[in-house]
């Protein structure tokens, strides 16, 4: 068993490595060409370039090197033989992502993600809201962007940031916190993904053919590969965000996890829409400023707020504190867990003596008093009064910050 966990352990760890690699190299090239894209400067009118349909070009330095990129308006006069296609950076990301998902959540959906105050569901019923929520996202994404909505960017984006906050509302509702989050994420990883292999490739396949065949390409595809990879660029600070999050309980531990997520989120976006204006050469200074205005409301918002506890009577001792920890904690805190499926104490904690105890008191107050993140889904069955005299421990001793 001590094998089998390890070695789902590390595979964790190589598909968390590979994801990241992965997800650098897509959002590099997502970042990369919508800039291009905004500091395209049209060619002088009768000028070699222009005769050749090029609606923009940009002279660029970097690596030693000069660059002179050129967007065509629909497509060159002739197909070049070499022509590089963005697509495996994409691919791999989302595979790598979704096997992450499968083995730090779906095979672990009893603890990570079942949460019996909220929904008592089987692990398997879990795995299965999760899987609609991927599914599910991309095909409603994609109606609103077929329909007439589609045609009105600013409507359809606000649209989706709404349908985006319900589900993150509804999977609130079924998760805990950190579910929720991973689960928002990978469904707007998927349609991301998705948009990709729908859309923009099969629609570049079509210009591709339609130029091998002698036939103008259909200027629509192009169109739409454009749209689609816009909407990419502006999911990419929410879903890095998203990434980031398990390591902030303060976020999804927070009693309005899908408020935080849709502020954070709409922070991101904002940012975002700055930095494709500045590309444009247009400084819009409101965009970042309300990103800031955000981000410090989530940061007020999530300032630790002590929950309703029962009353200690007395002064506590270390020996009471060691004895709730040594019960509740030290399955998983302890050089070798016994806690199934671990076979490290989460961030390298360990709370097998009193030295450890009082070293890591402000995190073990952050985390089981302030956020209750911890005990894990509350595998153990912490009680409030077990919290409660670990808070009067920590005010008592003067550790309370």
């Amino acid at each position: 068993m001590a094998m089998d966990a390890h070695l789902l352990e590390f595979l964790g760890l190589l598909l968390r490595w590979l994801h990241v690699i992965a997800g650098i190299a897509w959002i590099g090239s997502s970042f990369y060409f919508i800039w291009l894209d905004n500091s395209l400067e049209p060619p002088p009118p009768g000028s070699e370039a222009a005769k050749k349909g090029v609606a923009g070009e940009l002279w660029a330095v970097h690596g030693g090197g000069f660059y002179n990129p050129q967007k065509y308006a629909v497509a060159p006069a002739a197909l070049p033989e070499k022509l590089h296609w963005f697509k495996w950076e994409a691919y791999t990301t989302w595979l790598s992502g979704t096997a992450l998902l499968v083995v730090v959540y779906w095979l672990r959906a009893q603890v990570m993600m079942v949460e019996p105050s909220l929904m008592a569901l089987t692990p398997w019923q879990a795995v299965g809201v999760g899987f609609a929520s991927m599914v599910g996202s991309w095909i409603v994404y994609d109606g609103l962007c077929r329909s007439p909505l589609g045609k009105n960017d600013a409507l359809l984006g606000a649209v989706i940031f709404a349908l985006m906050t319900a589900l993150a509302w509804g999977l609130g509702r079924v998760f805990g916190g950190r579910a929720m989050f991973i689960h928002v994420g990978t469904s707007i990883g998927t349609i991301m993904v998705a948009n990709v292999a729908m859309i923009i490739i099969p629609g570049q396949r079509r210009m591709v053919e339609a130029m091998r065949a002698g036939r103008a390409p259909d200027a629509m595809d192009g169109k739409r590969a454009k749209q689609r990879s816009v909407h990419n660029n502006y999911f990419t600070l929410p879903v890095l965000f998203i990434m980031i999050s398990n390591h902030y309980a303060s976020t999804f531990a927070h009693r309005h996890a899908w408020a935080i997520l849709t502020l954070m989120a709409a922070a991101g976006v904002s940012i975002r829409h700055f930095f494709n204006r500045r590309h444009k050469g247009v400084l819009e200074w409101r965009y970042p400023a309300m990103g800031a205005v955000l981000l410090a409301a989530v940061a007020w918002w999530t300032v630790p707020r002590l929950p309703p506890l029962p009353r200690v009577e007395g002064p506590v001792t270390l020996d009471q504190v060691r004895a709730i920890v040594g019960q509740r904690c030290v399955t998983c805190h302890s050089p070798v867990p016994t806690f199934q499926g671990l076979t490290q104490p989460p961030a390298g904690v360990v709370l097998t003596t009193a030295d450890a105890i009082n070293q890591n008191s402000q995190r073990i107050f952050q985390q089981v008093v302030a956020t209750r993140t911890m005990p894990l889904a509350n595998a153990t069955q912490m009680t409030d009064m077990e919290r409660a005299i670990i808070a009067r421990w920590v005010a008592d001793s003067g550790r309370a910050k």
